[in-house]
């Protein structure tokens, strides 16, 4: 089999401030932006990686999701629990270095036991991003 990740998807509660992050401060390319119903999915992939997107979409928008699921999710994304994407970049200092000024630290680069060099922020959702360090 010949698998690949094309996309994966992250809740926002702020459609611009999302767009503000990951676009300004991660520096990613904004692929495609759409809204329908007052609602607003936002796709963003990192330059010179076409293939890979992450669709910023709003949370619970599923017509299925009752409304105590969606405070659920509401709550979870508030606390930083409901959802984790990771990355990896050669130079984690640097690239914690600009996030620094954008984003709300979870954990500053460190040594992990487990043999990765790391750290964490949260986007403006709440969603948790680490970032791995490539040696």
């Amino acid at each position: 089999m010949n698998i690949t990740i094309h996309s994966s998807f992250l809740p926002h509660v702020d459609a611009e401030a999302s767009l503000a992050f990951y676009r300004d401060v991660l520096g990613f390319e904004v692929r495609n932006d759409v809204g329908y119903n007052g609602l607003r999915w936002i796709t963003v992939g990192p330059a010179g990686q076409p293939g890979v997107s992450i669709v910023l979409h709003p949370p619970a928008a599923d017509p299925g999701v009752t409304d105590d699921e969606r405070r659920t999710v509401t709550e979870m994304m508030a606390k930083g629990t409901y959802a984790i994407i990771t990355f990896a970049t050669p130079d984690l200092d640097a690239t914690f270095e600009r996030l620094q000024a954008g984003a709300e630290v979870v954990q500053e680069p460190t040594e992990q036991p487990y043999g990765v060099r790391d750290c964490a922020v949260r986007d403006p959702a709440g969603n948790l991003i680490r970032i791995n360090e490539i040696r």
